[in-house]
């Protein structure tokens, strides 16, 4: 990424470009911004601070930039902290004594900080409000000199990333002080994608003077310990990518007892700190909190996220008693709305449009509906309609995915069914899932590899490529039964809604397993499975158990992450346990071994069984 205080290197921004970020999202890959949504936010910034050499947007951009201008001033302050620290900021203060309120943007985890969506500021002032973003403490690109040293960008913020800690909570106390010396708001709302919106959900539980009238919070965390390590299992591949796109080495981004505590989860070792450090950094931590402040609160995620997985965020969301809404999308982390806050479209983005009307009615007191929307409303895998593009051959979603509203999360899930575990299904080689027990059986497998049977192909753009329409697809021949173990039912027949089944919630799988080593993970996952053999996943989780007697029985029950998702008439379940993902840390490794022998099976009193919520 070249050094944005160079102008020269911005270049015009095209139709072609926006186009490429609608359809692939912002993210190149877990670790790096696509380099089109770097240079749209560069040309806006240059634009907007009167630097660039020659025009640089679109048509369309450039309007709203003098749309913008016309009724506001723009402003580049540097907010300094209560420790001295200095925060890059960007503000938009709307021209005219009326009071109005403020949105506060605090910036995600991103190396180009609070540029990133410009475009979102300006959307906001044309709706009313004036804007104040900045970059957390620690967070942008950092460049190494030639003498050893380095410079920061302008959009880079001083200090050391705090993720999300008390220093973190208290400055956005003082951007808040900020704000009410500038603007003199009527009110405050903070609005955050991914970092930035679980900041704006602490600053709202500890801010002294209780000043934060409504949050939205877009691919968001409620337990900052649990999406790093559950289960007995650690999260490495979202926490390695996470340090990667801070804009600068680890040494630099991160003070010593950070970089002590990172050293440690991906070690495997003092994980009980880590579980105290992600749990003081965990909104649901304060939902009592927010619950005493009745702070309306809008969540928005998705049904595949691998940086915070979703039963955390349902977890948090059901603790809290005030105004609340949840938003569940097709795709992976920031894929529904991260194009929405960066570009314009030709139509609505939804889950930024409803995140708009959500400040709308809390902040500027509109009358536009959102007092009667649904507590919850899940978008159901993949009921889009599409049709191949003849140039790509990939799809294009000609309708969109269908939607369901529910008046609680308890209310999506209103029944549930038990698949029994087995000994023989439908394809000799695999167990089956049934309606009634059996015991007696076991399944082997050598643990030790990855293998075709995963959760995705690569954090976030396997995702956002499920939100454009195209999921990914297993050949489920390609399974190596000598590495994991397949369980499935027969075809299903359509129920009296349409589908074979409604998966609506959070399944639970209980299994007795037993293995030649000491300790040893699991990882199960939920296909569709369609006449032609190929699946798409509908929802995983890996379990690890330590502790284990070579050789003896131990029975365990573990939740899978929640899932709306409608299975084809005619289409089968299946379920695979395997004992490594690329996403997670696994037993073996941790303990320097290369394989071990996994027996699965079932027992009377605890057969092995999958619970499949309905809806």
């Amino acid at each position: 990424m070249s050094n944005p205080q160079d102008d020269n290197e911005i270049g015009a921004v095209t139709a072609a470009q926006l186009a490429g970020i609608a359809d692939h999202g912002i993210y190149a890959s877990a670790t790096e911004l696509d380099p089109d949504a770097v240079n749209l936010a560069q040309a806006l910034v240059a634009t907007l601070a009167g630097t660039a050499e020659q025009p640089l947007l679109t048509p369309e951009l450039q309007q709203l930039v003098d749309q913008v201008r016309a009724k506001a001033t723009f402003g580049f302050p540097r907010i300094t902290a209560d420790d001295e620290v200095r925060l890059s900021a960007f503000m938009i203060k709307l021209n005219g004594d009326e009071p109005r309120p403020v949105v506060i943007v605090p910036a995600g985890w991103t190396p180009l900080g609070w540029t990133l969506f410009v475009y979102t500021y300006l959307q906001l002032a044309l709706r009313g409000y004036h804007v104040l973003a900045y970059t957390p403490r620690g967070i942008g690109l950092t460049f190494p000199l030639d003498n050893g040293d380095y410079i920061d960008a302008p959009f880079t913020s001083g200090g050391t990333i705090d993720v999300a800690g008390p220093n973190d909570w208290a400055d956005g106390s003082t951007v808040i002080d900020y704000a009410q010396m500038h603007f003199n708001p009527s009110k405050v709302a903070f609005l955050g994608e991914s970092y930035g919106s679980g900041i704006s959900q602490l600053v709202a539980a500890h801010d002294p003077a209780g000043r934060v009238d409504a949050v939205v919070a877009l691919s968001t965390w409620g337990n900052l310990a649990t999406s790093i390590y559950d289960n007995g299992t650690r999260h490495l591949k979202a926490v390695d990518a996470l340090v990667k796109l801070t804009g600068g080495p680890k040494e630099r981004k991160f003070d010593p007892a950070t970089l002590q505590l990172l050293a440690d989860f991906e070690a495997g070792e003092n994980l009980e700190d880590v579980v105290d450090w992600g749990t003081e950094r965990a909104p649901s931590s304060y939902a009592d909190l927010t619950n005493a402040r009745g702070v309306p609160t809008f969540f928005s995620n998705t049904w595949h996220e691998t940086l915070f997985p979703v039963n955390q965020v349902v977890e948090h969301f059901e603790r809290l008693t005030v105004p609340k809404h949840l938003n569940m999308w097709i795709g992976d982390h920031a894929a529904p709305e991260g194009a929405g806050l960066t570009i314009p479209f030709s139509g609505p983005n939804l889950p930024v449009e409803e995140a708009f009307a959500w400040l709308d009615h809390h902040v500027l007191g509109a009358a536009n509906g959102v007092p009667e929307w649904p507590a919850v409303n899940n978008q159901i895998m993949f009921t889009y309609k599409t049709q191949p593009d003849p140039e790509t051959g990939q799809n294009v979603i000609t309708e969109p995915a269908r939607r369901e509203p529910a008046d609680s999360w308890a209310d999506v899930t209103t029944s549930a069914e038990h698949w029994y575990l087995t000994s023989v299904g439908p394809d000799s080689r695999d167990g089956g899932l049934a309606t009634d027990e059996e015991s007696g059986w076991k399944r082997e497998f050598t643990a030790g590899q990855l293998t075709e049977a995963t959760a995705v192909d690569a954090l976030v753009t396997t995702g956002q490529a499920e939100w454009q329409g195209n999921p990914k697809t297993y050949p489920t021949d390609k399974f190596d039964r000598q590495h994991l173990a397949v369980w499935s039912s027969a075809p299903l027949p359509a129920g009296a809604k349409g589908a074979a089944r409604r998966v609506r919630g959070v399944p639970e799988l209980t299994l007795t397993v037993r293995s030649s080593a000491t300790s040893t993970t699991l990882v199960a996952y939920l296909f569709d499975v369609s006449s032609d053999e190929t699946a798409r996943i509908i929802t995983h989780e890996p379990l690890t158990l330590t502790d284990l007697t070579p050789g003896q029985d131990r029975t365990v029950t573990w939740r899978l992450q929640a899932a709306g998702y409608d299975l084809a008439a005619d289409h089968r379940l299946m379920l695979v346990v395997n004992s490594k993902d690329m996403l997670y840390s696994d037993a073996l490794t941790d303990a320097g071994a290369d394989s071990s022998t996994t027996t699965i099976t079932s027992v009377d009193g605890a057969a092995a069984r999958l619970t499949l919520p309905l809806g």
